[in-house]
């Protein structure tokens, strides 16, 4: 691009790889540079496809970040510098299903780190504002049981926690 309309610069190719056709933007306060390295070290599989800079005369510092397009866990997002005009809100979160409490204690620990606020329900807020909910991968099929003195005891022990307790969910799925 030129110099007016920015400054372009490809670290990987879209075109190389399965793109989504949907693609979440997540919208950050000129510090999505940041956000991704934090996403980088909690996750195990991130990498970033291409990035782009503002260039003199667009309205913010000149090579500041405008745009990423970034994968986390095989998903695709695009990462804009936009400013505070449009923050986070609870509105939209991204769910990730963990394998065992081990994994839904690492995730929770890290993405709470440094600022982040715990809220209800499995669901936090991380240092940005972007929300998450934290689950057990078989919470979808405890909540969906044919059952609904099953599915309404699962649900009931939920609404009580902060973060999620597998043993806890586990036993009012089994009626203990």
């Amino acid at each position: 691009m030129s110099k007016t309309t920015g400054t372009f610069v490809t670290t990987g190719h879209l075109k190389s790889t399965v793109m989504q056709k949907i693609m979440p933007s997540l919208w950050f306060n000129n510090n999505a540079e940041e956000a991704m390295d934090f996403y980088a070290s909690v996750f195990k599989s991130f990498r970033v496809f291409n990035k782009s800079y503002y260039g003199k005369g667009m309205g913010a510092p000149e090579g500041l970040l405008l745009s990423a397009t970034f994968e986390l866990e095989g998903e695709h997002f695009i990462a804009i510098n936009g400013g505070p005009l449009f923050p986070f809100t609870e509105a939209v979160s991204f769910t990730i299903n963990c394998e065992n409490q081990a994994e839904i204690d690492d995730y929770w620990t890290r993405l709470t780190a440094d600022g982040g606020r715990e809220s209800q329900c499995g669901w936090l807020k991380d240092k940005y504002g972007l929300s998450w909910q934290v689950v057990p991968a078989k919470l979808s099929t405890m909540v969906a049981d044919k059952d609904p003195a099953v599915s309404s005891r699962v649900m009931a022990e939920v609404m009580k926690m902060v973060k999620l307790d597998i043993a806890t969910l586990e036993k009012a799925y089994n009626g203990h």
